[in-house]
């Protein structure tokens, strides 16, 4: 019985999601795990091993075709295989079907207005949206969403958009700012300066002033900057709560 020849510079592998890059006019592929892509890049997946399913980078990875040594030296200055899968891999073009691309998109949309809804109240009742009401209100202004951006990213310009269209603003972070020493009073005036800030309590104890805070999100690592430059008088920041509802619960 015959054997059937494979070429020496092909290698067959099937179920594969293909990332590709071009450079110095060359195709190059790599084939990876679905759904390890993505986790890689984000570094929630840290070995190579449960990403690649071969540490080989080729021309054509549905033909088996592997790349040309001289190749990769040219374009990538090197021909260290593994390397080169791992630089492919954070740059490269991840390849899916159309069916694949729309339910990408579509899993992005739902987790845009997750987190839009997990970000933002109902001003007028102090009381975070349903995420179909997010969802109606993003399909309302058109919106469209961007594959290559995070969902955290994009749910930061969906906001702004959404305010023209519905009560919306971001739900307030409660803290507890301790000031201490002579310049308490000058440095309060320096942290209450936000228009979105609302004092809710206020105590002085000699040379101490404590105040209970609501404040936009947005603001925050601005009035921490403030209080940290203080720490050497004793003054500290504590968050109380990250999101603030008319029942005063908190939601993480």
């Amino acid at each position: 019985m015959s054997k059937i020849f494979t070429p020496t510079n092909q290698i067959r592998l099937t179920n594969i999601a293909v990332v590709r890059i071009k450079k110095a006019g060359k195709r190059f592929e790599i084939a990876c795990y679905r759904n390890k892509v993505v986790s890689w890049r984000n570094q929630v997946e840290k070995d190579i091993d449960e990403v690649l399913q071969s540490h080989t980078v080729f021309a054509n990875v549905s033909k088996g075709q592997v790349a040309k040594k001289e190749d990769l030296i040219k374009a990538f200055g090197k021909d260290d295989q593994t390397e080169i899968c791992k630089e492919i891999l954070m740059k490269g073009e991840l390849q899916v079907s159309d069916k694949e691309r729309q339910s990408q998109i579509d899993q992005l949309f739902k987790d845009i207005a997750t987190t839009v809804a997990d970000k933002c109240l109902n001003p007028e009742l102090k009381r975070p949206y349903p995420v179909t009401i997010i969802e109606k209100a993003m399909k309302d202004v058109h919106y469209s969403v961007k594959p290559n951006q995070s969902a955290k990213q994009q749910a930061l310009h969906v906001i702004k958009l959404l305010k023209e269209q519905i009560p919306l603003e971001r739900a307030k972070m409660r803290i507890k700012v301790t000031l201490k020493g002579k310049t308490a009073k000058k440095i309060k005036e320096k942290v209450v300066k936000y228009e979105s800030l609302e004092i809710e309590k206020e105590d002085r104890d000699d040379d101490q002033l404590t105040l209970i805070i609501l404040i936009d999100p947005g603001h925050f690592k601005d009035v921490d900057s403030i209080v940290q430059a203080e720490m050497k008088n004793g003054s500290f920041l504590e968050v109380l709560s990250y999101k603030e509802t008319a029942l005063g619960l908190e939601y993480m």
